[in-house]
């Protein structure tokens, strides 16, 4: 009986543990790769609040153009 138990724990010790191991580490791969919900929403507020100031900056520019430019020049 003694010898069944240790060619069990030698086969899981050689066979099973490392499949187990190598499919956590697998898993755990695949799963850094993917991007979170949260960082994903936060990449969207992020763009949203980058095309929000692209908005306002061209805003600024147009009404800078078109101000003469004497009134630029003394500010």
């Amino acid at each position: 009986m003694s010898e069944l138990a240790a060619l069990a724990v030698i086969l899981f010790l050689t066979i099973v543990a490392p499949l187990i191991v190598i499919f956590y580490f697998i898993t755990r791969w695949k799963q850094t790769r993917e991007i979170s919900g949260d960082d994903e929403r936060m990449l969207e507020e992020l763009w949203t609040l980058s095309q929000r100031l692209e908005d306002r900056i061209e805003t600024l520019e147009r009404i800078l153009d078109d101000e003469p430019t004497s009134q630029r020049r003394q500010q």
